[in-house]
């Protein structure tokens, strides 16, 4: 009966409600795509509207919407009262808020740790990282910390989740744990928890140097940051041992940051060779990024740089990696604002990369995530952007309105959730993406290791006055009002006193805060708004008789050639005679640049040094054959190439986590980290060949060991084996190239 009565009171209440919004819309955003107004997002002709500030209501049916299909509507369920409370003059952004903090009890477990969404259960590291930083890190301060707590594992080192190959080290990005441990306790002040962390996040780097980080570039191997399933967003024909090879600019963006903040913390703990130790090396590596990445005549970051032999840049812009090198200040201020400005972004919000791949189905590839559009609206305010930062909150606010809960993804060609590969609503990377708006962008809040400051920016469409009442940073209570609108805050008073835009983590008890902007408009700057596109297939090669040859590539108007990772020539045929010997590829081009394809396959054309030695099938495993030796001979000195022919049937390529790993000695010198990634789950017959490592030999014989140590655990801990066939040497040419 209550429950009835309380449905119907709900019912009234937003009648009233629906009703005194009436004649007071204003549209705030628009494009080709859908239009924000106050209270509603329009859509092809169907409304996401605030009904009251705890009811959501849309009357959205999807093109691929079944008979009997959800409808999509919330309304409050939780009690929320003892979080902070948010009221603008916006309805639609007060009930997406309070729908937020709606999810977020939802996901908070009963052992107080976050779920990562309804449909996915426990802590993921990559998952609940992004969002601590988001706003857990002062929304669930507790929880937060069980979940990192929870993602060490039983050697003291960070879990990287499972994903390609079986894991780390072809996934790489688990120190993103450490910027979210370090955001925690800029939140909390909590000395003890950087002291208990600290031998973790020093154990987990050890292990990253000397598995991940590339000597030859000074770049972090591994996958895209959390773009886990390798079919998504790399050219077919790479292997998880190519991607472990890749270096990716998200991935390299998320070390920087994570060893700048392991410097501070070995900072305030009295570490002080370690600080300097760990700064350095982040210095290093944004060096690197910048050399690497960086692609002056597009204005923003590369995607990955990825080959065998040689390294080639895929020049695709990646949201993520793009906003975290703002964020991080690992761009220059120009480079910033250049970022934002000719960065690819369709109508439904930044793609996870741009452009598409079109063979291949909606997740990441042609894919729309709120959290990464959240880090995305950060790095746009945080570079003033305004036109940038009113199409992304658009993005996420269309979405949260439309479908009445915090999904996942978005297909970017239509915004559905509908046609990707998984989905799930109550996210909780999206769900903190979007409370972030109002906390980080609307009101600016900044988090130091004694203070906590505001940056607000808001676009002038948004003017008005914000409340937000009862936020707790330590051992105060604040009651926070902002008016206006801009990035320049006029007067900042604590209890009725003018002061610098700041609180100090000492202070205690019960303020009122109040926040006046200048009211001066943003100087604008463009946004890179642009029609959804796919590139070109990859071309499929070979080499018959000394002819590199490939298919026609539909669209496709000339071909570049690459050799030994620098082009070559472009042509119009499909084939060319081959004069060199080396490591040939084909890039399809288009009339339309943006849309030229990968490159294939890299193809080996060479008869002046191949040396195979056969091992037979042995199986290197924790307990046994844990050092192999392969006796060798060569008649010519030179830098050659490594490799092995193995089988791992432990897993799927694209789940679990039993990468076998092992160091390669060569006459016992260790020069690097060999790497067996599954290859199908239960099959060992399937054989691949290893990743490349390059090494300088002379003339005459070498021992060549595989050896297991401490330092190559994989994430599995009991499972670490592989049946190994074969070692490979290939010489190298004299003037191989490094990066085109």
């Amino acid at each position: 009966m209550m429950k009835i009565l309380k449905l119907t009171t709900l019912f009234i209440l937003s009648i009233l409600y629906s009703h005194s919004i009436q004649g007071q819309e204003k549209t705030i955003y628009s494009n080709d795509k859908y239009i924000w107004e106050s209270s509603k997002m329009i859509q092809n002709g169907f409304e996401g509207q605030a009904l009251s500030p705890t009811h959501i209501k849309s009357n959205y049916i999807s093109p691929l919407q079944k008979e009997g299909d959800e409808r999509y509507e919330w309304a409050l369920k939780n009690d929320i009262s003892s979080y902070p409370q948010y009221s603008s003059s916006f309805p639609l952004e007060n009930a997406i808020y309070n729908m937020g903090l709606d999810e977020m009890v939802n996901a908070v477990e009963p052992f107080l740790t976050l779920r990562t969404g309804t449909d996915w259960a426990g802590v993921w590291t990559r998952d609940v990282s992004y969002s601590i930083i988001l706003s857990m890190s002062y929304l669930q301060p507790t929880a937060s910390k069980n979940s990192l707590l929870h993602k060490i594992n039983s050697l003291g080192k960070i879990i990287q989740d499972t994903g390609t190959g079986g894991s780390w080290p072809c996934s790489s990005d688990r120190l993103i744990w450490v910027v979210a441990a370090w955001e925690l306790y800029k939140v909390t002040g909590d000395y003890n928890w950087i002291q208990s962390i600290y031998p973790v996040i020093k154990a987990s780097f050890e292990d990253d140097f000397a598995i991940v980080y590339d000597k030859e570039t000074g770049l972090v191997r591994g996958e895209s940051s959390f773009i886990d399933w390798r079919d998504q967003s790399y050219p077919k024909w790479m292997q998880p041992a190519d991607i472990y090879q890749s270096k990716a600019l998200g991935t390299n963006a998320v070390h920087y940051q994570a060893l700048r903040d392991a410097s501070q913390i070995a900072d305030l703990l009295n570490k002080g060779d370690d600080a300097a130790f760990f700064q350095n090396k982040a210095e290093q590596l944004k060096a690197a990024i910048n050399k690497y990445f960086w692609m002056p005549d597009k204005g923003y970051y590369a995607q990955f740089l990825y080959g065998r032999q040689n390294n080639i840049v895929s020049p695709r812009s990646e949201t993520l990696g793009e906003s975290l090198c703002i964020l991080f200040d690992i761009a220059s201020q120009e480079q910033k604002k250049t970022i934002t400005q000719k960065m690819p972004v369709v109508s439904y919000g930044p793609s996870i990369f741009y452009p598409q791949i079109a063979d291949m189905g909606d997740y990441h590839n042609n894919g729309i995530w709120p959290f990464v559009t959240s880090y995305w609206t950060l790095a746009s305010a945080k570079v003033k952007n305004e036109e940038s930062v009113l199409h992304a909150i658009g993005s996420t606010y269309r979405a949260a309105a439309i479908f009445a809960t915090n999904k996942e993804n978005f297909v970017a060609d239509n915004g559905d959730w509908k046609g990707t590969h998984i989905n799930s609503s109550n996210m909780l990377w999206s769900l903190s993406g979007n409370l972030s708006i109002v906390y980080n962008i609307l009101f600016g809040m900044n988090f130091d290791t004694d203070r906590m400051t505001f940056h607000p920016f808001v676009p002038k469409t948004l003017a008005g006055k914000r409340k937000l009442s009862g936020f707790r940073y330590r051992n105060a209570t604040l009651d926070i009002e902002i008016n206006g609108y801009g990035d320049e805050i006029k007067s900042f008073t604590i209890n009725g006193k003018k002061t610098n835009p700041m609180i100090m983590g000492s202070l205690e008890g019960k303020h009122d805060v109040k926040i006046e902007l200048s009211n001066r408009d943003i100087k604008k700057l463009e946004m890179n708004l642009v029609p959804n596109k796919s590139s070109l297939l990859t071309p499929q090669t070979k080499i018959d008789n000394g002819t590199l040859l490939w298919d026609v590539v539909p669209e496709a108007a000339s071909y570049t050639i690459i050799k030994d990772g620098k082009k070559m020539k472009t042509q119009n045929s499909t084939s060319i005679k081959l004069k060199e010997k080396g490591e040939y590829q084909v890039i399809a081009n288009c009339n339309d640049a943006i849309r030229n394809s990968f490159a294939s396959e890299p193809l080996i054309w060479t008869d002046f040094g191949i040396w195979t030695y056969d091992i037979g099938k042995l199986k290197i495993s924790k307990s046994g054959n844990t050092r192999i030796s392969v006796p060798i001979a060569i008649d010519k000195d030179g830098e050659y190439a490594i490799d092995w022919l193995y089988a791992n049937g432990n897993g799927p390529v694209s789940q679990e986590n039993k990468c076998a790993i092992r160091n390669l000695v060569v006459d016992d010198e260790t020069v690097g980290a060999t790497i067996f990634p599954q290859r199908e789950e239960d099959n060992w017959d399937n054989t691949g060949w290893s990743n490349i490592i390059k090494y300088k030999l002379k003339k005459g014989e070498h021992t060549i060991q595989l050896v297991f140590n401490s330092q190559n655990e994989n994430m599995n801990i009991e499972v670490n084996e592989a049946i190994i066939h074969q070692l490979r040497l290939y010489l190298l040419p004299e003037d191989k190239p490094n990066v085109n």
